[in-house]
């Protein structure tokens, strides 16, 4: 049953990227400095020269009205990653519930970058480049440059792909990091189970296997950073988080729903809330 589900939202994730090229004036591409979706943050946008995966790469990032004035040099980052989908992907984080949240922390609030992690990276090093580098050695460096951010207080976190990326980058250098944060991530028990285009082969899954990580060495594997982990009730991946919650010792939240954008939006606050205070007592 859930090797059915999760097949129908790999499928569901490509039609539904159709539909967001074809209907892009809704999509979060569009929120400017000003607009009401951006509840006050400054948006910025800017690209990445990227040696690591040899591409040019956008990414878009935000400074909260809450992270401006008095103390705004030196901020806290948070580095969002999108899931599966590319540039479509990556925007569809950087909404109006999104940034809604962000303002409800007030001067908590971290300044956010939302780098895009191409099509189907899976955020790992692979044969079309070393995509944990380009986030941990160029992402974040001009984040904390031109955001002005503290680069000792930095966490990182993601939906789905995303998810596995934020982990699978904070085990490089689990020193980096606060926190480290997985919503819906695509996290698989066996190579067997892995979507199309995750991993190259069997013995790229093998070098990435988390759930195998953490098996093996725990949540040392991340350091001194907080852990978080969600999904739907009715998410396909639910059976790999719940077994690299079980290796990590640490809880699954679990809220009603699917591996669907309606999902992540009603938890935005709850994702935000943990990120800025693990990053308070950082």
């Amino acid at each position: 049953m859930w090797r059915r589900r999760l097949i129908a939202a790999v499928v569901l994730a490509g039609l539904l990227g159709v539909g967001v090229t074809q209907a892009r004036r809704h999509w979060p591409g569009d929120v400017r400095t000003g607009d009401g979706a951006a509840h006050g943050a400054q948006i910025l946008r800017y690209d990445v020269r990227s040696r690591f995966v040899r591409r040019t790469l956008a990414q878009v990032a935000a400074i909260p009205r809450g992270a401006r004035g008095s103390g705004a040099a030196k901020r806290p980052l948070l580095v969002f990653l999108h899931g599966r989908g590319g540039e479509d992907g990556q925007e569809s984080n950087a909404n109006g519930e999104f940034f809604g949240a962000l303002d409800r922390l007030g001067a908590r609030a971290p300044v956010v970058v939302f780098p895009s992690g191409g099509e189907s990276s899976y955020y790992h090093r692979r044969e079309s480049g070393d995509w944990g580098r380009y986030v941990l050695d160029e992402v974040i460096p001009q984040a904390v440059r031109r955001l002005h951010a503290d680069p000792k207080r930095v966490a990182i976190g993601g939906i789905s792909m995303g998810g596995f990326g934020a982990y699978s980058i904070a085990r490089l250098r689990p020193q980096r990091f606060c926190a480290v944060g997985g919503h819906s991530a695509a996290l698989w028990r066996s190579g067997g189970e892995t979507a199309p285009g995750a991993f190259d082969d069997a013995e790229d899954f093998a070098r990435n296997d988390l759930i195998a990580i953490a098996r093996a060495r725990g949540r040392a594997a991340w350091g001194s950073a907080r852990l978080w982990l969600d999904g739907g009730t009715a998410d396909p991946f639910r059976p790999g988080g719940e077994a690299f919650a079980a290796a990590l010792g640490i809880t699954l939240h679990h809220w009603a729903g699917e591996h669907e954008g309606d999902y992540w939006r009603a938890h935005f606050g709850s994702y935000l809330r943990f990120y800025a205070g693990a990053l308070a007592a950082c």
